[in-house]
């Protein structure tokens, strides 16, 4: 014990070391011109988080611009959704990522377009941002394909706040059916998802499970046989971007967890009042259900639509094989918001490789050397999605297929790791055991939405406090 601690503490030491000599070898002398080149990234995603992280230590100023002051791990906004997390486990604080970071600071404030003469972003908050290249990486948005109501009456899960508002929004259905069980034949317990992606698979069985292994007993009053998740899938199959086997393994599981999968079935129309779903209208069939969750795809953050550039599908902005904006020396485009020559999986491993090279053609440039001239080569390191308790599939390098507990497992460790934060693991990874044991979940709380929706406007829209005597 006492030499593997050894060799332990040794492989450490050397590894510190390592990493410490690396950033004595990023550190030239004074950057050509006299000061740091200064970028402005936009986005605080895996993207621009990554982009920090690689540039520290450079000769370079760089301003991280988001909306939000925290950074959201995408792929579990549905289980705070289903009550399994709550929302501050999933989110950790930019400012806290950057601590430590002398060559970083952030500006909570909403991207609003790009001055090209002047090179400053513009912002809905404060002064314009200068920059001598700019990075975008603001992410993608629900798209709704114009289909009629979606923005109206149904539910996206992009953000926090989706979440939040979905996880009430659930709950609600039930304490209303309780006070009136003609709500069910209203809808109140039919939820209807649109999208057979990895969004709309893990988010319908989490629902039936949410249902059978905790609603059951919190409303002993109702009959819960009567709740329905609907899974409505305009294409062929379920998870279309893996290996048919793996196709057929998750469609079997998900009908087995009790999901009514209807394949090749369009959502036509979603039908409400008040800001509710009433209905969805799929293949001519009006199916009765006050909530509709939009999983059917993603466009380009509206910025892209703001900056003159050319756009490809779902209004991503159109980049050279350098992640280079074409007509704007010094700007670049990555992750979800960007199109490449070739097309890739809006996934965060490729925003964050994307976030790599840019980051390295950055950082030689501003030490006065010549960037790399390779461009940009996405390396495929697999795809997850998990199917409810103990089921996932997983497809890996070298033609690897796993399926079931072991990909499950697999699917957990490999979220965990990803999540910023020790203390968002360790909080997260004891919420997946104390569920996995007791069938249980976390607070399961009803927010009134429109009111906290009021008070979070009120707050942006107060003017600033007069100066006290």
């Amino acid at each position: 014990m006492p030499r593997t601690r050894t060799a332990l503490l040794a492989a450490g030491a050397l590894g510190l070391g390592t990493a410490a000599l690396r950033r004595w070898r990023r550190h030239p002398s004074p950057p050509p011109g006299g000061r740091p080149l200064r970028v402005v990234c936009v986005g605080a995603g895996f993207a621009g988080l990554r982009l920090a992280q690689e540039l520290d230590g450079e000769p370079v100023e760089l301003t991280l611009v988001d909306r939000n002051n925290y950074h959201l791990f995408q792929p579990l906004l549905y289980q705070v959704a289903t009550a399994a997390l709550e929302p501050e486990e999933i989110a950790h604080s930019v400012r806290g990522v950057l601590q430590g970071q002398a060559n970083a600071r952030f500006r909570m404030a909403r991207a609003t377009g790009v001055d090209w003469e002047r090179r400053e972003l513009q912002t809905a908050q404060g002064e314009p941002i200068p920059f001598d290249r700019l990075v975008i990486a603001a992410g993608a948005e629900t798209a709704s394909f114009g289909v009629p109501g979606v923005e109206e009456f149904a539910f996206g899960l992009k953000h926090l706040e989706d979440a939040v508002a979905l996880r009430s929004h659930t709950i609600r259905r039930f304490e209303r059916a309780t006070l009136d069980p003609d709500e069910i034949d209203r809808g109140a317990l039919t939820f209807v998802l649109v999208g057979g992606g990895p969004t709309g698979v893990e988010m319908s069985v989490a629902l039936v499970e949410l249902f059978d292994m905790v609603l059951q007993q919190d409303f002993p009053e109702l009959d819960l046989s009567r709740a329905r998740v609907i899974l409505a899938e305009a294409g062929d199959s379920v998870l279309s971007v893996y290996d048919r086997d793996l196709r057929q393994y998750a469609l079997d599981q998900i009908r087995k967890r009790g999901v009514e999968v209807r394949l090749g079935a369009a959502v036509e129309r979603v039908e409400g009042a008040g800001g509710q779903a009433t209905a969805a209208i799929i293949d001519g069939e009006r199916v009765p259900a006050q909530t509709v969750l939009w999983a059917a795809g993603v466009q380009a953050a509206g910025l892209a639509a703001t900056l003159g550039v050319e756009q490809g599908r779902g209004g991503r902005i159109a980049v050279e094989p350098d992640l280079s904006v074409p007509g704007h020396t010094g700007v670049y485009a990555v992750g979800d918001v960007a199109a490449g020559v070739e097309p890739l999986p809006q996934l965060a491993p490729v925003a964050q490789q994307q976030a790599r090279y840019v980051a390295r053609r950055l950082a030689a440039e501003a030490r006065g050397e010549a960037p790399d001239a390779k461009p940009f080569r996405y390396t495929d390191k697999g795809n997850m999605a998990t199917i409810g308790r103990g089921a996932a599939v997983a497809e890996v390098p070298g033609g690897i297929k796993l399926t079931g507990y072991v990909a499950w497992q697999a699917w957990a460790w490999l979220h965990l790791a990803l999540l910023i934060g020790f203390r968002n693991r360790a909080n997260v990874y004891v919420n997946w055991v104390y569920n996995y044991f007791t069938y249980d979940r976390s607070a399961r709380l009803v927010l009134n939405r429109e009111r906290v929706a009021g008070l979070l406007q009120r707050a942006v829209d107060a003017p600033p406090a007069e100066a006290q005597p």
